[in-house]
C-alpha cells in the first residue's frame, strides 16, 4: 500500500519528535511491505518567519494532497510574550483544523503498568484507567467572533455553537462508546452557559437513539475534579472545544507525562496526528524531549487514516516494550539512565523490526 504523508514538524521540539515518529513509520512500512511518500510543510512560527503566514497556502495544499498529516507542535516565546503580535503560531494550528474541516479531536488516556508510580496521583486511583476524550475542535470561543473595543480596554470572545456541530460530535462520541464500555459522559456548564444548554439539550434528544450506551452529564468543574479523584469512572468523555483543551491536558496527570499522550484530529478532509504536549521551547535542540506521544500518534495514523490496525498495534507494542525496558527519556526515567530523544526513537524502530 502506498501511504502519502504530509510531514509538518512545526516549532520547538516538533522537528525532533516527528523525526522519531518517522523512524517508527518507516520501520512499520518496511515490515509490512508499504511504500511511504513524505511531503514537507511549514506551519507555526517557522512559517511566519518565512512567509508571514502561520499556515501558508502551500502547506494547505500539501495537507490536502496527502492521506494523513504527521504534525509536531507550534509555538514560540517571541510570540507568546508579545500580546500585540498580529500573527501568532497558534493561528496556524486553528487555520489547519478549520480549513481541513477537522471537527473531532480524539485523545486516548491510558496507563502503563510500569509507569503508574510516575503519576502525581495515588497508584490505586490511576492503575487501570483507560478512557477516550472526544473534543469538538472547530467551534466555540476559539473560532467565535472576538475583538477589542473601548480603545482596547474591553475584550470579548464569543462561544458560538450550532446544533449541527453538536450533533456530529455527539454522534461520533456515541459510536466510540459503543465500541468500548458503552458509557458516555457529556461535559458542559449548562447551569451558566447558554451554549452548554444547547449541548445538553441535543445530547438528551440523542440519548434514546443509543439505548445500549449509558449517558450521564457532568459540569466541567466537577469533571476536572473527577479526572483527579476518580479517573477510572470515565469511558468516553465528550465536550466542547475550550473545555476539551483544558481537561485533556489535565488528564496527562493520569498517565504520568504529557509526553505519552497522542491525538488524532478527524473530519471532512485529511486527518492530523499529533502529540498534545506543545512545542516545549525550553527543550528545543537539546535532544531530551520524550518522543513517545508522537510515535503513538503515528500508531493512531495507521489505524484511523489507513485502517491498518496491525501496523498500529506493532508501534504500540514497541512503545510499551521501551517503557517496560526503561529505555526512556528523562521525564520517565525512574532513577536510572535517561536516554536521548533520538536514542529512544532508534530503540522503538529497532524493536518494531525485531518483533
Amino acid at each position: 500500500m502506498k501511504l502519502k504523508i504530509a510531514k509538518l514538524p512545526g516549532d520547538g521540539i516538533g522537528p525532533e519528535v516527528v523525526e522519531q515518529a518517522v523512524k517508527a513509520v518507516d520501520a512499520v512500512a518496511k515490515k509490512f511491505g508499504h511504500e511511504v511518500e513524505y511531503t514537507f510543510g511549514y506551519v507555526g512560527a517557522c512559517a511566519i518567519d518565512r512567509t508571514g503566514s502561520a499556515f501558508p497556502e502551500e502547506t494547505f495544499k500539501v495537507c490536502m494532497d496527502a492521506d494523513a498529516v504527521l504534525f509536531g507542535a507550534v509555538g514560540d516565546p517571541k510570540y507568546d510574550n508579545d500580546p500585540t503580535a498580529k500573527v501568532r503560531p497558534e493561528t496556524g494550528l486553528l487555520a489547519m483544523r478549520k480549513q481541513l474541516g477537522l471537527f473531532s479531536n480524539l485523545r486516548p488516556v491510558e496507563t502503563f503498568k510500569s509507569l503508574v508510580h510516575k503519576s502525581p496521583l495515588k497508584e490505586e486511583l490511576v492503575d487501570g484507567a483507560d478512557f477516550l476524550c472526544v473534543r469538538e475542535l472547530t467551534g466555540g470561543m476559539y473560532f467565535g467572533e472576538k475583538g477589542r473595543r473601548d480603545n482596547g480596554d474591553t475584550a470579548f470572545d464569543t462561544n458560538l455553537y450550532h446544533r449541527f456541530e453538536v450533533e456530529r460530535i455527539l454522534k461520533q462520541a456515541y459510536e466510540f462508546a459503543r465500541l468500548r464500555r458503552k458509557h458516555l459522559t457529556v461535559v458542559d456548564k449548562a447551569n451558566v452557559l447558554e451554549s452548554s444548554r444547547l449541548w445538553r439539550q441535543v445530547a438528551q434528544e440523542m440519548a434514546p437513539q443509543y439505548p445500549d450506551v449509558t449517558t450521564d452529564f457532568m459540569y466541567v468543574d466537577n469533571a476536572a475534579m473527577k479526572l483527579i479523584t476518580g479517573p477510572k469512572f470515565f469511558d468516553v468523555l465528550v465536550t466542547e472545544n475550550t473545555f476539551g483543551d483544558i481537561l485533556t491536558d489535565e488528564a496527562s496527570c493520569v498517565s504520568g507525562s504529557m509526553g505519552l499522550l497522542a491525538s488524532a484530529s478527524l473530519g471532512e478532509h485529511t486527518g492530523v496526528f499529533e502529540p498534545i504536549h506543545g512545542s516545549y521551547p525550553q527543550a528545543a535542540g537539546k535532544n531530551i524531549a520524550n518522543p513517545l506521544a508522537t510515535i503513538l500518534s503515528a500508531a493512531m495514523m495507521f489505524e484511523y487514516a489507513f485502517g491498518l490496525m496491525e501496523e498500529g498495534k506493532a508501534i504500540r507494542k514497541a512503545v510499551a516494550d521501551s517503557i517496560d525496558a526503561e529505555y526512556v527519556t528523562e521525564d520517565l526515567a525512574n532513577g536510572g539512565k535517561a536516554y536521548s530523544t533520538s536514542e529512544v526513537g532508534d530503540w522503538v524502530a529497532n524493536r518494531i523490526a525485531e518483533c
